[in-house]
């Protein structure tokens, strides 16, 4: 996707789309999966971390990012590929945390449930965390010959 795709999407979520919001755009596109405030930093080097945190504080408050409360208790980014309001977000997805390689994975396919609260509640977000053992390293555990 270009520069130019980028700023739309920022600009049509009522984003100004800065040089810096616009590489953290990129880096949450391009490593596609979910990922933690330090692998950003890692990964960009050229933008600090208070200006990535910002960057994603913008983009969580126009529904461009996912915020995930992560597998063992660290917060997550993710591109959200919604345009819609939270509660009818055709985005929101389960994740599935391996503790073996501790990679948390989007498992895009698989929709949060709609789950009916009592009269009165109001949900501004949700998360869908399973925990377990990834295909991969399952296999290096039990191969099979």
């Amino acid at each position: 996707m270009s520069i130019d795709n980028y700023a739309q999407i920022l600009e049509d979520h009522n984003v100004k789309p800065t040089a810096n919001r616009i590489v953290v755009m990129q880096q949450l596109a391009r490593m596609q999966r979910p990922l933690s405030l330090a692998e950003l930093e890692a990964e960009i080097g050229s933008i600090d971390k208070s200006n990535i945190l910002r960057a994603l504080n913008i983009f969580k408050d126009n529904h461009l990012v996912h915020v995930i409360e992560g597998g063992e208790g660290f917060i997550l980014y993710e591109l959200c590929h919604s345009h819609r309001h939270f509660d009818d977000d055709e985005d929101a997805h389960i994740h599935f945390y391996c503790e073996n390689c501790h990679q948390t994975i989007c498992l895009s396919e698989k929709h949060i449930p709609k789950i009916e609260l009592p009269d009165g509640y109001s949900v501004h977000s949700a998360n869908f965390m399973l925990k377990g053992i990834c295909p991969k390293c399952k296999r290096v555990r039990n191969p099979t010959f």
